[in-house]
């Protein structure tokens, strides 16, 4: 069997909202005028999301609690288990950060996935991004480059598939086999030219496997 890989972005593909919502939302009003800086181009990605993920002033088990409150796509967990009985690994690839992720993963119960994500930790009532400049990976501007990792899957799998929903996604799609858009991600791609299959959910993208042979046919 051909290797391959199956690669998500989470806030937004596999969440239903974007964690910084959630945060912005329950305890810092102030990061909706953060936004719209962030995305008039005036903040990175990353001071964005480390200036919201430092405000939440609340205790862990709390900040678990609205974690693991976030909705999913519902499909999510069944879709992974059977990308993996057809053989390709799993990723998550996130510009956020692995700490909210983990906790998601346990709690529907997918495993054997990689997460590839800016460090994340609690303390002092805050979510800390733990951001190595020297990483292979890193970013300026996300902490992350997804383009990076992409580009270095394909040197181990005969094909890497990529699923995302907005601009930082816009960056490994050109990389990817095939690469599968939610909401803004579709405007992004089509603008620049680069082909995607359009999707709501990750139903739509197994019924896409199904044609092309990746997943059998049950």
């Amino acid at each position: 069997m051909k290797k391959w890989a199956f690669v998500s972005d989470f806030d937004g593909t596999i969440s239903n909202k974007d964690f910084y919502w959630v945060v912005i939302e329950k305890y810092y009003p102030e990061g909706e005028e953060l936004f719209k800086k962030w995305k008039a181009g005036e903040m990175k990605d990353i001071d964005f999301l480390s200036t919201i993920f430092s405000s939440i002033d609340q205790e862990e088990e709390k900040i678990i609690d609205d974690i693991l409150n976030i909705p999913i796509d519902e499909h999510f967990p069944a879709f992974i288990e059977k990308v993996q009985q057809n053989g390709a690994d799993v990723y998550v690839l996130s510009a956020g950060t692995d700490y909210y992720i983990y906790h998601i993963l346990k709690k529907y119960g997918v495993k054997n996935v990689t997460v590839l994500s800016n460090e994340g930790y609690y303390e002092k009532k805050n979510i800390h991004m733990n951001i190595d400049p020297e990483h292979r990976h890193y970013s300026e501007r996300y902490g992350i480059d997804k383009s990076k990792v992409i580009q270095e899957l394909k040197e181990t799998y005969d094909t890497v598939h990529f699923v995302g929903d907005s601009e930082p996604d816009s960056h490994p799609a050109i990389y990817a086999d095939l690469t599968f858009a939610k909401e803004a991600l579709q405007d992004i791609l089509t603008e620049k030219g680069v082909p995607f299959v359009p999707i709501v959910s990750f139903r739509d993208v197994e019924e896409k496997l199904k044609e092309e042979g990746f997943i059998s046919h049950e």
